[in-house]
């Protein structure tokens, strides 16, 4: 008897719960402050077939993760091969088809009556994975063997038992392994709550139930999918827009799309974008993927789950060996700030299709700041951390403020919690003012940090995007501000770093400023209300300048 709607709809809450409750697990038992204060990590429910069924509300750009893992698990080991109380591991971009490797996945079989029911698993962001530079991250790497440690999808905890010389391996190759080992053992912890909840889950509702309302809930999600691409008018849809660079020699990298919306159907073609870089922001097919679904769920229904529903109707071309779409050994580790044009691509081709749902360019960025030293009393550290910018305007309200956008859902991370558990002092932390761009409604405004060591000379590399091409506004808004990394010494000196650095030593007699990029505003600047005027400058978030400049109803 197929299951009924209601039932599906009761089964896809008690699961979502449980991704939620592994989410919190995970966040409250880490140890490294990129997971356990900024929430870099997340969490999800597959089926038996390696399908995703919910997914927690945490980072877009981890699902594509989490999916390339479990399909390889199957492949690899087969349902015959795994057991109950055995997890398993990846984080290569090819041969586990993740993302990039400091994202490492890991996956529990649920077994019902020995056979296979579900999967849960979780995937965090983990502040170091060895390789060239600390933090893993850094600009100027060539190829993925400089950016760390590639771990092939492989069994982690067998009979519930850690493999002690995989977990041996995996620490030798990385820096600072006592935290690394308390953010892995968190991952455990967190699949051992899912394997728990979904065994119960699984008494109640019987192995079958269980499958029969998998796929109910999979085929809901690709029904309103559907749904909301019909909406789209019928066309074909066209945009493109430039990454700065890829950190080595690579200037102006083109990302070309076009969509095309038939009925219910939508296909994303690439073709035309430039070719893979040899700097580390390649996009992997995965990276890609996730991409697209993000935008589907935002723009079409922003309340559906997120699942594999959502691929039945949607179609993704893009060459292989581009940009988007990289091909092995190329370095990947900054995929994030592709992934974030990528957005921006698909936001801007089909802003005339659903204008009221678009909002203008972001920051376009997930800006990356690691920091590695020795403290004065001897203890290694690597802290890593991303910080927001401008949100941009929208069809009806100003952009947000100083926040992460799109495919990256993390927090800023507090000044107290960073000065508690690192030798850095935050000697600067503000909103960018004049960064947000003019228009009817305006996009929001980038951050600065500026970041001191305190006793010790630290090792630094940095990740920035529109720094250099500036984040567009839609329908007469004008572009935000462009941000930038400089280095900045006692004496009042500045000096402008490449987008991009690696590896830079700077000592306590200067600090590193970072500033993220602004947002694009929304309309004519020129519709914009007189009292929303007055509230930027009493804010002092604009000069009076900047609004003179841009405004011209605009009188102080």
């Amino acid at each position: 008897m197929p299951i009924s709607a209601i039932d599906a709809e009761l089964l896809r809450n008690a699961m979502t719960s449980i991704a939620d409750e592994m989410y919190i697990a995970l966040m409250k038992s880490s140890y490294s402050t990129n997971i356990k204060e900024r929430k870099d990590h997340s969490t999800a429910l597959f089926d038996d077939r390696g399908r995703v069924v919910v997914q927690g509300e945490s980072m877009p750009l981890h699902l594509a993760s989490m999916l390339g893992l479990v399909e390889v698990v199957l492949e690899k080991y087969g349902r015959d091969g795994m057991r109950p109380g055995d997890m398993y591991l990846s984080n290569d971009p090819y041969v586990g088809r993740g993302s990039h490797l400091p994202d490492v996945a890991i996956a529990a079989p649920v077994f019902y009556n020995g056979e296979l029911a579900l999967f849960a698993c979780n995937i965090a962001h983990h502040a170091d994975i060895g390789g060239a530079a600390p933090g893993s991250m850094a600009g100027g790497m060539t190829e993925i063997y400089q950016e760390g440690l590639r771990i092939p999808p492989i069994r982690l905890i067998e009979n519930y038992e850690i493999v002690q010389d995989v977990m041996d391996l995996i620490l030798l190759n990385v820096r600072v392994p006592e935290e690394r080992v308390g953010d892995y053992n968190a991952q455990i912890a967190a699949n051992m709550l899912g394997l728990n909840r979904c065994e119960s889950l699984i008494e109640k509702w019987t192995g079958p139930r269980i499958k029969d309302g998998c796929d109910a809930i999979i085929a809901a999600v690709a029904r309103r999918t559907r749904a909301g691409i019909a909406d789209l008018p019928d066309g074909e849809y066209e945009f493109e827009d430039i990454l700065d660079d890829d950190g080595l020699s690579r200037r102006d990298i083109r990302i070309k799309l076009k969509i095309s919306v038939r009925g219910d159907e939508i296909e994303f073609d690439f073709a035309g974008t430039d070719a893979q870089a040899e700097g580390n922001i390649n996009v992997t097919e995965a990276g890609l993927q996730a991409c697209c679904l993000y935008c589907m769920k935002v723009l079409l229904d922003p309340d559906c789950p997120q699942n594999h529903g959502m691929l039945a109707p949607m179609t993704i071309r893009a060459p292989e060996g581009s940009i988007v779409n990289a091909t092995f050994p190329a370095a990947s580790a900054a995929r994030a700030q592709t992934g974030q044009r990528i957005v921006d691509v698909i936001f801007g081709a089909l802003a005339p299709a659903c204008p009221e749902k678009i909002i203008a360019a972001g920051n376009g960025a997930n800006t990356s700041a690691a920091f590695y030293g020795r403290s004065a009393q001897g203890k290694y550290y690597v802290y890593l951390e991303t910080l927001g910018g401008g949100a941009g305007g929208r069809f009806y309200k100003d952009g947000t403020d100083g926040v992460q956008v799109h495919m990256t859902n993390t927090s800023n991370l507090p000044i107290e919690a960073m000065e508690t558990e690192y030798p850095l002092m935050i000697e600067r932390y503000e909103l960018v003012e004049d960064s947000g761009g003019a228009g009817r409604y305006r996009g929001g405004l980038g951050l600065r940090r500026d970041y001191r060591p305190i006793g010790h000379e630290m090792t630094f590399s940095g990740q920035g995007e529109r720094f250099v091409n500036r984040p567009w506004g839609l329908f007469g808004g004008r572009p935000g501000a462009t941000g930038k990394i400089s280095v900045v010494f006692n004496s009042g000196e500045e000096r402008r770093l490449e987008n991009k650095p690696s590896a830079l030593k700077v000592g306590p007699d200067s600090c590193v400023s970072v500033v993220t990029a602004g947002a694009g505003g929304y309309g004519d600047p020129s519709e914009r209300k007189m009292e929303d005027l007055a509230r930027d400058r009493s804010s002092g978030k604009f000069s009076a300048d900047y609004l003179a400049s841009n405004y011209e109803q605009w009188k102080e």
